[in-house]
């Protein structure tokens, strides 16, 4: 592997253009190199993984956001099929129902959170709110409560201010986050779609919807500029993936959540003097019985 993680990672106050991220790389391998790497790294995930329950202080939160088409699912599944699924906890989020919509935008997310111990995947998330609503300000409007008139740059700016502020009480008690865009380009977008149409196994993953959004693509590329400029912290970054190839946006997914378990100086309980002198009496009780009753 010959890259640097850092290359992705969006820096607090970096103003953003997404035209000085790739949408392609392959770290200096190949499809086949990996499979392997890939494989070796979700091992390391899962003992990580088992530290992160026992220590039983921190959580992690991660959040994978893209255009359509971009490999969101394909990447959770590949990364975290690793890991002991009693520890994860995997959230999409759709259009807000009725009682959300009674709530602030942030109250559905919070009550996904992951607790303790556990991972919390959030596939799409509080995001949404200022991507997907900021292109159609009419959606912002509906679950607000706020005239589409309203709807300026105050409004947007008070929605960033809310999330960085959210994060940040998340992180300063023990949630650690990452964050995720998964990075394509608008001609590898097309021919996915167009596997999506001729395939008859993949027809049900396009909507006609996709194209109306496509359309779009300038006013999302600028409205995720902005988020990013404005919500990448150095305790709750943003990473920007290349994504044209699958192979490698996984493979770089999985190396920074691992960096990232790998700081969080995970350790296993220690027991007291006491504890282990009671683990020895329990020890040799069970060692006295007698196995010819059972």
């Amino acid at each position: 592997m010959d890259f640097s993680t850092e290359l992705y990672k969006v820096r607090e106050k970096q103003q953003v253009s997404l035209k000085d991220f790739p949408t392609s790389a392959d770290g200096g391998m190949d499809k086949e190199t990996s499979v392997e790497l890939l494989n070796n790294l979700k091992k390391e995930l899962f003992e990580l993984q088992e530290k992160l329950y026992a220590d039983n202080k921190k959580s992690l939160l991660i959040i994978f956001q893209a255009k359509d088409a971009a490999g969101k699912d394909s990447a959770i599944k590949h990364v975290m099929s690793g890991l002991n699924p009693q520890g994860c906890q995997v959230y999409s989020f759709k259009q807000p129902n009725s009682e959300e919509l009674d709530h602030d935008f942030l109250w559905r997310h919070y009550k996904a959170l992951p607790e303790r111990g556990r991972i919390g995947i959030h596939n799409r998330s509080h995001y949404e709110n200022v991507l997907v609503c900021k292109v159609h300000p009419e959606y912002a409007a509906k679950e607000s409560n706020v005239p589409i008139t309203q709807i300026d740059k105050d409004f947007w700016n008070s929605r960033y201010s809310s999330i960085r502020n959210f994060e940040e009480h998340l992180t300063e008690t023990g949630t650690v986050i990452l964050k995720f865009f998964l990075h394509i380009s608008k001609h590898e977008q097309k021919k996915r779609f167009l596997k999506r149409i001729e395939d008859g196994t993949k027809n049900w993953k396009f909507s006609s919807a996709d194209l109306d959004e496509r359309k779009l693509w300038t006013n999302y590329m600028e409205a995720y500029q902005d988020a990013f400029t404005e919500t990448s912290t150095e305790k709750s970054p943003w990473f920007v993936i290349p994504s044209d190839k699958k192979w490698f946006a996984r493979v770089a997914i999985c190396q920074i959540i691992l960096e990232k378990f790998k700081a969080m100086d995970l350790n296993y309980p220690v027991l007291s003097q006491t504890e282990l002198e009671n683990l020895e009496v329990q020890k040799e009780t069970l060692l006295s019985e007698n196995d010819s009753n059972n």
